[in-house]
């Protein structure tokens, strides 16, 4: 007999996302696993909620591979329902819950979700979603009817059966004693659909042993442990709050505090209250803490260690949270959807003396820069950040040809330009793909360029970013119109704002008689942010 292959070894040997509340709950049963508002669940009592909705799963006909897109804000139905999936072989589909309705139909459509469960508060929007997926919103298998290949609509905190809406509820109090599913290291157990530089994100495939070997990186190289009390506040369909953080503490027996937003009121209130140990933001968030009129009279001396990502924190915010919170280590995490996402850290006695840096790979990364044909090159010299690790993605859903290009010769290619020093730290300095990150949210430049071309009037556009010292960076339109047109900074934002998601809209518009461009004709967008750098100069 091939032991490599049995069903029995290879059940035994089973190590998959669902097993970890599973094995958590077994060796702290009573320990708090995670506070909603009124709502604590100890590990024992999250067991018992991911087994029950797995089991319901199950009996609702979704079977291993099936896609199911979560559209809601944190919550403590959030974490049941990212075990309980992956428990059922079903693949989860965390949606941007500030996309509007044809964002939401492109990506049911992409991800060919047969399930769609949704917060209440957010089902009209689902609603319209649901309306214009299968109908030319996306390539999925939708016929045409407004569905898309959605079979089940399930409510988090709504009356079963009402607008059509079955209750989480039910899947909540199904009967225990889910059916086992044997899922495999590499079998997707997530879709994380990724902004890039093409118009449409791609859905980002993640297997349970890259989400655990990415858990095992953040926890040895990110200084965390079972005594956490960590505070969730950043959106759990980003993947670094759901993966860097909630995931680990769950893996490790750490105590989740869940926010529904990060505001930072509500931050500060919460760090005092439950003593929380452990916090992770972008630095706008860190900036909004530190601006906060009740920071100096709140009790944070809980706090001990504190994370950020999404962009470089400036080196005067640095200095601030040191003399502000000297008890708090920080440590810089960079990555993306695709790793994980972590792929490098900077640890906290490197944090000033080489600040900006995005620090060294992590535990089982290997990082390295290449050239345009995929050499590597010395440090110091700048090329594109390519990795090597188990974290990496499976590779995008139904795109071959994307996946082929990002895996080139047996690296991961990231998209970003950077150089790494003497001592291995790694910097990014430019996105290739012209990626820009505002308050800690990716947008496509492309995205929004499109969006805006859409405009009658518009002869040309370019979007790019500008340092923004709240949102770090700033969505930055330069239109130029068409001959004999007359357009307005406020007309360009409306229309913006009419199609795309709040974050996307250009928060600053220019218009202008012609775009820079070189010799063959490329638009040059470096030297659009050099004239308009100062542009939000004074806005906080």
């Amino acid at each position: 007999m091939d032991t490599v292959t049995s069903p029995l070894v290879r059940a035994a040997r089973s190590h998959a996302l669902g097993d970890l509340p599973r094995r958590t709950a077994a060796r702290w049963p009573d320990k708090v696993a995670v506070v909603d508002g009124p709502t604590s669940l100890t590990f024992r009592d999250l067991e018992d909620l991911v087994d029950r909705t797995a089991a319901a799963i199950a009996d609702a006909g979704l079977a291993p591979g099936d896609r199911l897109a979560l559209l809601a804000h944190n919550c403590w139905e959030y974490v049941v329902l990212d075990f309980a999936t992956a428990r059922a072989g079903v693949v989860l589909v965390p949606v941007n819950f500030m996309l509007g309705p044809d964002e939401i139909a492109f990506i049911l459509d992409r991800s060919e979700a047969v399930a769609f469960v949704v917060e209440d508060s957010l089902v009209p929007v689902a609603d319209a979603a649901l309306a214009a997926a299968g109908t030319g919103s996306g390539t999925g298998s939708g016929t045409g009817s407004g569905t898309g290949s959605v079979r089940h609509r399930v409510a988090v905190r709504r009356g079963a059966g009402r607008d059509g809406w079955v209750d989480l509820g039910d899947w909540l109090g199904h009967a225990p004693g889910a059916p086992e599913v044997l899922v495999g290291d590499d079998d997707p157990v997530r879709m994380m659909f990724t902004s890039g530089t093409e118009s449409r994100p791609k859905g980002a495939l993640l297997s349970s042993r890259a989400l655990m070997w990415q858990y095992a990186s953040c926890a040895l190289d990110g200084g965390m442990s079972v005594d956490d009390v960590e505070l969730h506040t950043l959106p759990m369909y980003h993947c670094a709050q759901l993966d860097c953080f909630l995931g680990t503490d769950v893996w490790l027996g750490a105590t989740s505090i869940v926010l529904p937003s990060p505001d930072p009121g509500g931050v500060l209130r919460a760090i005092a209250e439950h003593r929380v140990t452990k916090f992770f933001a972008p630095p706008t968030v860190w900036i909004g803490l530190l601006r906060h009129p009740d920071f100096d009279s709140t009790d944070l001396s809980s706090l001990r260690k504190g994370y950020y990502g999404a962009a470089a924190m400036p080196v005067e915010v640095l200095r601030e949270i040191q003399r502000r919170l000297p008890q708090v280590r920080l440590w810089n995490f960079y990555g993306q959807t695709e790793m994980a996402p972590l792929a490098t850290i900077l640890p906290p006695d490197e944090q000033l003396e080489f600040a900006g840096s995005a620090g060294r790979a992590a535990l089982n990364v290997e990082t390295r820069i290449v050239d345009d044909e995929d050499r590597p090159v010395p440090s110091g010299t700048v090329g594109e950040i390519v990795h090597r690790s188990p974290h990496a993605t499976l590779g995008y859903f139904r795109d071959e040809e994307r996946t082929a290009e990002a895996f080139r010769g047996g690296w991961f290619h990231s998209g970003d330009l950077g150089y790494v020093d003497d001592a291995g730290r790694l910097y990014v300095v430019d996105r290739k793909k012209d990626m820009i990150k505002t308050g800690g949210e990716n947008v496509a430049s492309r995205e929004v360029e499109e969006a805006i071309y859409t405009m009658p009037g518009v002869a040309e556009v370019a979007v790019f970013a500008v340092s923004h010292p709240r949102w770090i960076e700033a969505v930055t339109a330069v239109v130029v119109p068409k001959e004999g047109m007359t357009l307005t900074a406020e007309a360009v934002v409306a229309h913006a704002r009419s199609v795309l998601a709040g974050y996307k809209t250009p928060k600053y518009v220019v218009i202008a008689g012609a775009l820079p461009k070189n010799p063959s004709g490329k638009i040059l967008k470096r030297q659009l942010r050099d004239e308009h750098a100062a542009i939000a100069a004074g806005d906080g």
